[in-house]
């Protein structure tokens, strides 16, 4: 069976975390969540007072930071997941925040932000046996990709997710501020310049609105041996 690159793309708060982790574990394969990549510097700019009351980040100073953030994917023995560290701390939590959440995609459309992290990313995945997600693996981290797969659901089956989510980590928010949030979050991520959300030309859909993460765990492993055993 030989080593491929799994690319998972999609809209915000469909699952694309849950599944790439699980495929990864299954196979022994690395996962990298390039979303947390982005809210770790989201974290950062928000640590160093960089985004103002408007939502305007200071670029030039956040250039000039940006070789100083240190992203690490670390396992948790406890939950035999990996942990998103920023600069030696573990931000796991801190990220997922609708603080955070508010700003990740005004700081991911910042060119040369993306130009950072996508060489990041490719370098982790320059061994293939990799399984990553974002908004642009597919399309810009990694175009060649073996299996590429783009998930969505519907808006508000999101923002339940994501209620459900912050409410499990004692992060209470308000449905209706959640679900305005991934609306926002949508129409920054198709509209941005560089980069846009979109689906590749060759990648699967999967809308997992009326799935559960089992069925939907067994119809991604089954692409995933296809395209393995090819």
């Amino acid at each position: 069976m030989k080593k491929i690159t799994v690319a998972v793309d999609g809209y915000s708060s469909c699952g694309k975390s849950t599944v790439a982790k699980a495929l990864a574990k299954q196979v022994g394969y690395v996962y990298v969540d390039s979303g947390a990549m982005y809210r770790c510097v989201t974290l950062y700019c928000q640590q160093k007072n960089l985004i103002s009351a408007e939502g305007v980040v200071e670029e030039v100073k956040l250039k000039s930071l940006l070789p100083q953030i240190k992203i690490e994917f670390v396992n948790n023995a406890e939950t035999g997941k990996a942990d998103t560290y920023l600069n030696g701390e573990n931000v796991e939590s801190e990220i997922r925040s609708l603080k955070v959440s508010n700003h990740v995609s005004i700081v991911a459309a910042i060119p040369f932000v993306r130009e950072a992290l996508v060489g990041m990313q490719q370098a982790m995945g320059k061994a293939k046996g990799v399984v990553m997600d974002g908004r642009d693996i597919g399309t810009t981290v990694f175009p060649d990709a073996e299996l590429k797969l783009f998930m969505t659901a519907s808006a508000e089956i999101r923002a339940q997710r994501r209620y459900l989510e912050l409410k499990e980590k004692g992060q209470e928010e308000p449905f209706e501020a959640i679900l305005e949030n991934v609306k926002q979050r949508d129409y920054l991520d198709e509209h941005r310049e560089v980069s846009p959300l979109r689906k590749a030309e060759d990648a699967i859909v999967l809308d997992n609105g009326e799935l559960t993460p089992e069925q939907q765990n067994e119809i991604v492993l089954k692409l995933f041996m296809e395209k393995a055993e090819d």
